[in-house]
C-alpha cells in the first residue's frame, strides 16, 4: 500500500472532499471539507483499504486563521498493511462542529468529548458528550490558544517562547 494507491482511492470515491494533501514524514496527510469527513472515515473502514483501527482524534487551533481557526485531526492506521494516515478538516469557531464517528469506532467516543473538552468543538450526533478532562463549571477550554502561557508580571519570558 502506497500513498498515492490511497489518494488515487480516496479521489476515486469522493472527487470534490480532499483540499490537499500532503506527505510530511512519509506521512500521508488530508484535509477534508468538514461535510465528507465522515463519509469518507466510514468508506476508508469498510472498503478494501481497511483503515479499521482508529489511532487518535484531536483538536487544534488556529486563532490567526478565522476560517479555519479550529479543526479535528483524525489518525488511522490499516494494520495489515501497517499503514497510517491523518485526515484533518478545519472551520470558523462559529460553527466548532462535526459529525461523530462513535457509530463507526466506539474508541471515538472519550477521543471527542476529550476535544470537546479541551477546544470546545461539538461532536453531532454523540451519545454523551460532556466535560471528561476538566470541572463543568470551569467556564473554558484550556488548549484554546487565547490565555497567555506566562505570568504577565514576569518579564524573562513571554509567550513567543513557547511558539507564540
Amino acid at each position: 500500500m502506497t500513498s498515492e494507491f490511497v489518494l488515487e482511492a480516496i479521489n476515486r470515491e469522493f472527487p470534490d472532499a480532499v483540499i490537499s494533501s500532503s506527505e510530511p514524514y512519509g506521512f500521508l496527510t488530508l484535509e477534508v471539507k468538514k461535510e465528507e469527513i465522515k463519509k469518507m472515515i466510514h468508506h476508508m473502514k469498510e472498503s478494501s483499504l481497511n483503515f479499521m483501527f482508529l489511532t487518535d482524534i484531536c483538536g487544534i487551533h488556529f486563532p490567526d486563521n478565522k476560517e479555519k481557526e479550529l479543526g479535528v485531526i483524525y489518525h488511522l492506521h490499516n494494520l495489515q498493511e501497517n499503514f497510517r494516515i491523518r485526515l484533518k478538516t478545519f472551520f470558523p469557531r462559529e460553527s466548532a462542529e462535526v459529525d461523530t464517528i462513535t457509530d463507526l469506532f466506539s474508541g471515538a467516543n472519550w477521543m471527542e468529548r476529550e476535544t470537546f473538552d479541551f477546544y470546545g468543538i461539538k461532536f453531532k450526533g454523540h451519545p454523551d458528550l460532556r466535560v471528561i478532562m476538566n470541572t463543568e463549571d470551569l467556564g473554558y477550554n484550556p488548549l484554546l490558544k487565547e490565555y497567555a502561557l506566562e505570568d504577565g508580571t514576569r518579564t524573562d519570558k513571554d509567550d513567543s517562547m513557547f511558539g507564540r
